[in-house]
């Protein structure tokens, strides 16, 4: 693949990843604007392997946290540390399972752009509510089991192209009263085993299939990724430690629009 198409594929997951206005769904939309082939599933998720090193990097004193926890917890105590990761583990189990099954069962059958159209703007439309409504009263010291889960599943529903993972948590976890950087700072932490996993079973069949040009291009596009990932989380966290979610209500609209006037005007 070009370089060229390496670089915009990396420079739109690296933006869109972590902000709550669907990754996945921008890099089914790269091929459609730029009537370029599309480029796959194996390599939007290498794309997703360099947003991991960034978020990684930016979260490591929570996964510090959690390891120091997770080492007390072997030994019998539970404290911060350990209930956090506990919690992201259990917020994890939903779309493992619904991953799985989707997988398996319905394949690339959402990639569409009417698909993408409809759940950009439903579910900006609730994010700007769930914004709106919700309190903010509860940091990420307050996370309950039971919050955690109600998260957890709500990730399940970003296998859908357009509706963003990082989206829809934040969505929910704005609904249960946490202040918008403490809901941006847990789907963050989500973002790591659910990207892990991914990028997991994209390694494996990279190495089966023997293609190098394919590997070469999919390291490069992880680096580049990686990279404007980290500045994008560094900025989102920046506004919303300040100001809400609706710059990103607003695109979400004015995109699912567009999509949906392309689809249906012809």
């Amino acid at each position: 693949m070009p370089i060229l198409h390496l670089a915009i594929l990396a420079l739109v997951q690296g933006i869109t990843e972590f902000l709550p206005i669907s990754s996945s769904g921008h890099l089914v939309l790269v091929p459609f604007v730029m009537d370029w082939q599309d480029q796959g599933p194996l390599l939007d998720v290498a794309v997703h392997v360099g947003t991991l090193l960034a978020v990684m990097l930016y979260a490591w004193r929570e996964i510090g946290l959690m390891l120091a926890g997770l080492w007390r917890l072997v030994r019998g105590r539970i404290d911060q540390g350990a209930r956090l990761m506990l919690q992201v583990i259990l917020a994890s189990i939903p779309v493992v399972i619904a991953g799985y099954a989707v997988a398996k069962y319905a394949g690339g059958m959402f990639r569409s752009i009417e698909v993408i159209g409809w759940t950009t703007l439903g579910f900006g439309i609730l994010l700007g509510l769930a914004d709106r409504a919700g309190m903010t009263v509860r940091r990420l010291e307050h996370m309950s089991y039971g919050s955690a889960l109600v998260i957890g599943l709500s990730q399940a529903l970003a296998l859908i192209p357009g509706t963003s993972r990082s989206g829809i948590t934040m969505t929910f976890a704005r609904l249960l009263g946490f202040e918008r950087a403490d809901a941006a700072r847990f789907s963050l932490l989500l973002a790591i085993p659910a990207i892990a996993g991914a990028g997991t079973l994209s390694g494996i069949e990279l190495w089966q299939s023997g293609d190098m040009t394919l590997t070469r291009d999919a390291f490069t596009a992880a680096g580049l990724a990686f990279v404007s990932a980290l500045v994008a989380i560094l900025l989102m966290m920046a506004w919303l430690r300040r100001a809400g979610f609706l710059p990103f209500v607003v695109y979400r609209i004015l995109l699912g629009g567009i999509l949906l006037y392309l689809v249906y005007a012809g």
